[in-house]
Order: C-alpha cells, then structure tokens, then sequence
C-alpha cells in the first residue's frame, strides 16, 4: 500500500523502521535484531539464526569481502537483471513465526518475493532500501514490554512471534527452548552490547 494512503479494512498499516541493534539472547544463546520505528520508540526483536546475524553484522560494521558473499550475490543478480529492491516488508507473524517480503521493481512491474525477516533486513542494508513493518506488530510487541508479561511461549524456541520462519529440515540447530521472561527481555533491550557483533564475525 502506498505511504499516507489510507488504509482499507483489515489492511495493516505499515511504519518505516530501521535495525536499531543486533546482538545474542543469553538465555538461549540465539541472535536477535531489533527493529525501531523511525521517529518513534517501539522496537520489535526478532531472533534470526547465527548465519543471517553475521551476514547483518557485517554489514553494520562495514566489512569489505573480495568475493560476493549471497546477500551481495542476490543484489549483484537483481542488479544485473535490471531489477530493484524497492523496500522490504515485515508483514505478519503465524505460528509464532514472523514473515517478510521483497518488492521488487522489475520491468515498470512490482514483485511481491515471500523472504525470511532475516534474510530481507540482510538485502536491505545492502541496497539501501527501506524495511517497514505492520503496525500491529510493532504495536503487540510495545505492549508484551510495556505490561512485564512475557509473551506467551511455544513448545520450543524464543518468546511466540518472536522468531522468524526458518529451516527446520533434520540437523538444522533449532533455538534453546527457554523462553525469555519479561524483565529479562527488558533489560536485554536496555543493554544491547556491540561486543555481541564479534560472535557472528567469521
């Protein structure tokens, strides 16, 4: 939907955020990033795998690679086509997952590209596109911290609708199952420490 469009029924409204932090949950030693509304003060955690936080990593920190690393490959591929990332969408949490979504502008057309939270921010920050997120996302989570309740936790992983949709083929390492409790997810987001980026550093 277009930005200052007013929205239909049952359509969320999206709000312009940017990758505030990204650091490593100590209670289940999972990454998370967290994302801040731009001009505001809801932040919405996301807990990603080790490999997407390197590849977000090394992007904030500005690390230079000979060779194409597959976040630059895709941009390189998409460039070469002609395309362009326009934004890149948090869009809606199910199962306590989050998904997102790549628009891409290609030939006078937009595609609409189902991606990984992860995956997508680690596009973004190499296109400079701008990442949105629903409304009602940003708004439940501001709630779950605000009120010190946890969110409620699924049989296993982070806090639900906390962790994005991910491979969970046989081997693939799955998240501690201990959820985080409300005073400890509010004291990580207060401290955030950027000595956590060396722990995805290849």
């Amino acid at each position: 939907m277009p930005e200052g469009e007013t929205p239909k029924p049952g359509v969320s409204v999206l709000v312009e955020v940017k990758v505030q932090s990204l650091g490593l949950d100590r209670a289940s030693n999972t990454p998370v990033v967290i994302l801040e509304e731009m001009g505001g003060e809801r932040v919405l955690p996301i807990w990603i795998g080790p490999g997407e936080a390197s590849a977000i990593a090394m992007r904030l920190a500005d690390m230079k690679f000979s060779r194409p690393l597959t976040h630059d490959l895709i941009m390189s591929v998409l460039g070469q086509m002609g395309g362009e990332l326009e934004r890149v969408v948090i869009s809606r949490v199910a199962d306590a997952t989050y998904f997102a979504e790549l628009e891409i502008r290609l030939n006078g057309e937009t595609i609409t590209v189902d991606a990984r939270p992860s995956d997508s921010i680690a596009v973004a920050l190499r296109s400079d596109a701008r990442i949105f997120a629903s409304d009602v996302l940003l708004e439940r989570a501001t709630i779950e911290i605000d009120d010190g309740e946890a969110p409620s936790a699924p049989a296993s992983g982070p806090p639900a609708g906390s962790v994005e949709a991910e491979d969970t083929s046989p081997g693939t390492p799955q998240p501690d199952p201990r959820p985080l409790e409300a005073d400890e997810l509010k004291e990580y987001l207060r401290n955030m420490n950027p000595e956590d980026f060396g722990r995805f550093t290849p």
